[in-house]
């Protein structure tokens, strides 16, 4: 089996030294880029299955590398994991707007990012196995096709990133039940997902955004988390 290929897209070199370091046991192809331009480069020359993305990058900064990245076709479902000294929640918000599948806000541990790389990796690997039994979930004019891996609202194809998807389908094929924030995440990025209570509710955030009109079908059940509401 081939080894998964991380790339970096980092301008601090000891940042990048750091991480290299901390990947080491991984068993990962590392790629080590400090410019936007580098970095699709880089993705274009090797590829990738999952990328690592500061958004203060000289130049191009990571949002709009981001952007090009989804642009693509070949490289739309590559994860990207936003790395960034910007915690506020309109500068996240954009990033996953734009397609970023998870965030992490510096200074961050390497083991964290560690962890959501692995989870990235996994959900991209059971994304591309047989879903030849899967279900077509339908609420009103929202359907999740598993089979085509495609969110619709009507006749328009939605745009959403893997880790979106997989909150969608948990949400619509639980419909009603209330969900908390840590069965949220175990059942999107499995057990022992290092996340805060505040990063689900800027996913969730999100993802309302994105769904447009069917956002308001995920609602919010104070003091306990989240349900989707089945029409």
């Amino acid at each position: 089996m081939s080894k998964s290929a991380v790339l970096i897209i980092e301008d601090d070199q000891g940042i990048q030294e750091m991480l290299a370091l901390a990947f080491s046991g991984e068993g990962w192809k590392l790629l080590k880029a400090g410019t936007g331009e580098e970095g699709l480069g880089l993705l274009e020359k090797h590829g990738a299955d999952c990328v690592i993305l500061d958004i203060m990058l000289p130049g191009m900064d990571g949002l709009r590398t981001l952007k090009k990245i989804k642009m693509e076709s070949r490289w739309k479902s590559v994860p990207v994991i936003l790395a960034t000294a910007k915690g506020e929640e309109p500068d996240i918000v954009a990033g996953l707007e734009l397609g970023a599948d998870d965030y992490v806000v510096k200074p961050y541990s390497p083991r964290v990012l560690i962890a959501r790389i692995r989870a990235a990796l996994r959900r991209l690997e059971e994304s591309s196995g047989d879903r030849t039994e899967k279900k077509v979930w339908q609420a009103g004019k929202l359907t999740v096709d598993t089979l085509k891996h495609e969110i619709s609202w009507g006749n328009s194809v939605l745009d959403l990133s893997a880790t979106e998807f997989a909150m969608l389908l948990h949400f619509i094929s639980h419909k009603d039940i209330v969900f908390s924030r840590n069965q949220i995440i175990a059942a999107v990025h499995g057990p022992d997902y290092p996340v805060t209570d505040r990063s689900v509710d800027v996913q969730v955030l999100a993802l309302r955004k994105k769904l447009k009109e069917a956002g308001d079908m995920i609602e919010t059940i104070r003091g306990v988390g989240y349900r989707f509401r089945a029409e």
